[in-house]
C-alpha cells in the first residue's frame, strides 16, 4: 500500500517518471541463437559507472604534479581505508571495460546492428570506443612511475608522424617537446574533466537512441522464441550478469592487486621490454613488423595514415554496407570483420609472450 501510495505521489510531481515505466514495459528484446550478445551493451554501462565511481574516489587523494603524483598514489594504497582496493578495481575495471565495449563492438558490427535505421547509434558508440581508449591511454600516466612514464614518452611519438597534424597532437598532449609537469596536467584534465564529460552526453545520446529504436535483429536469423520483456525480465537478466561480473572484477582485484611503481626518473632509461596494454598492443605489433620504409615512404607514418583512414572507414560503415540497408548480408564485410578480429587477437597473443 505505501508503495502504491509513493508511487501515485511520485507519478503526480514527476509525471515523466510514469510514462517512461510504461514505455519500458511495452518494449521487449527479440530471442534468438545470438541474444546473449546483447548483455555486452549493459555490461559496458555497468562498468563505466564502477570506472566513473572509483575514479572520483581516487580523484579525492590524488595530487596531479610530478613532486606529489606518485607519493599520493602510495598514500591511496598504505593510508586510505580500501584505498588499496579501489585504485585495483579501477585499474582492471579499465581492462574489464575495454573488453567489454570492444565484445559490444565487434557483435553489433557481425549482426549488422548499424544498418538503418540505427547509423547514428553506430556514429556515436564508435566514437565512445574512442574514448574509452582514450581513457585508459591518459590515465596510465598518472600513477608518474618509470613504466608509465616512458609508456607515455613513447606512445606520444606515435602520432607524431602523421602528415599535417601529427605534431600539434603531439604538443597538445604533451604541453611541449618532453613529457613532465605539463603532461601530467594535462593528461589529468582531460582524464577526469574533458573525456568523462564528453563521454556521458554520448552514451546519453547512444542509450536513448537505442530504447527509442529497440534492439536490431540479426539479418536472416529467426525467432525461436517469444521476446523478451524489458522491463522487468530483461533488466533482471542484466543485474544477474552485472552481479556475476562484479563479483569477478572484485575477486581479480583482491587477489592480484595492482602493483605500486616507484616513481619515475625522468634522466633514467627506459625500462628493457616496455609494451603497451593488451588493447594497444595490435598497433604495437603493427609498428614493430613494418619496415623503417616502405616504398620510400616512412614506414610508422605510413601506419598512422591506414590507422586514421581505417578508422574513418570504421565508422562510416552504416553508410558503405548498402546491402545491409535492404536486410542482405554482405559477404565481403563479413569477411574483413573476421580478418581484423584475427588479426587483433593474434597481435595480442604475439605481444604478450614474445
Amino acid at each position: 500500500m505505501e508503495k502504491l501510495q509513493l508511487k501515485i505521489w511520485l507519478s503526480e510531481r514527476l509525471p515523466f517518471i510514469s510514462q517512461i515505466d510504461s514505455f519500458l514495459r511495452q518494449k521487449t528484446v527479440p530471442r534468438h541463437k545470438y541474444s546473449i550478445f546483447y548483455l555486452f551493451g549493459g555490461l559496458s554501462l555497468f562498468l563505466f559507472g564502477i570506472q566513473l565511481v572509483t575514479g572520483i574516489l581516487l580523484a579525492l587523494y590524488y595530487e596531479p604534479t610530478p613532486e606529489n603524483a606518485n607519493e599520493s598514489i602510495k598514500r591511496i594504497i598504505t593510508e586510505v581505508s580500501f584505498g588499496w582496493l579501489v585504485r585495483s578495481i579501477h585499474a582492471w575495471g579499465a581492462d574489464f571495460m575495454v573488453a567489454a565495449v570492444l565484445m559490444h563492438m565487434f557483435s553489433t558490427y557481425f549482426m549488422k546492428a548499424y544498418r538503418k535505421p540505427r547509423e547514428f547509434m553506430w556514429l556515436s558508440g564508435s566514437i565512445i570506443l574512442f574514448l574509452i581508449l582514450g581513457f585508459a591511454f591518459t590515465g596510465y600516466l598518472l600513477p608518474w612511475d618509470t613504466t608509465a612514464y616512458f609508456a607515455t614518452q613513447i606512445g606520444t611519438e606515435i602520432p607524431k608522424s602523421i602528415p599535417l597534424v601529427g605534431e600539434l597532437v603531439v604538443t597538445l598532449l604533451r604541453g611541449g617537446g618532453e613529457i613532465g609537469s605539463e603532461a601530467l596536467r594535462r593528461m589529468y584534465m582531460i582524464h577526469v574533466t574533458i573525456l568523462p564529460i564528453v563521454s556521458l552526453v554520448l552514451i546519453l545520446f547512444h542509450v536513448t537512441l537505442q530504447q527509442v529504436l529497440g534492439t536490431s535483429k540479426p539479418i536472416g536469423i529467426p525467432e525461436k522464441y517469444p521476446a523478451i520483456p524489458f522491463l522487468p525480465n530483461y533488466i533482471y537478466r542484466d543485474i544477474i550478469v552485472w552481479t556475476y561480473i562484479l563479483i569477478l572484477l572484485l575477486g581479480v582485484a583482491m587477489i592480484r592487486p595492482v602493483a605500486y611503481g616507484d616513481k619515475v626518473d625522468e634522466y633514467a632509461s627506459a625500462p628493457v621490454g616496455i609494451k603497451p596494454e593488451w588493447y594497444f598492443l595490435p598497433l604495437y605489433q603493427t609498428l614493430r613488423v613494418v619496415p623503417t620504409t616502405v616504398f620510400s615512404l616512412n614506414g610508422e607514418m605510413l601506419v598512422n595514415i591506414c590507422l586514421v583512414i581505417g578508422s574513418v572507414v570504421w565508422v562510416a560503415i552504416p553508410f558503405l554496407d548498402r546491402r545491409a540497408n535492404r536486410e542482405e548480408n554482405n559477404v565481403v564485410f563479413q569477411l574483413l570483420g573476421i580478418i581484423l578480429v584475427l588479426y587483433c587477437a593474434i597481435s595480442v597473443v604475439v605481444g604478450k609472450f614474445t
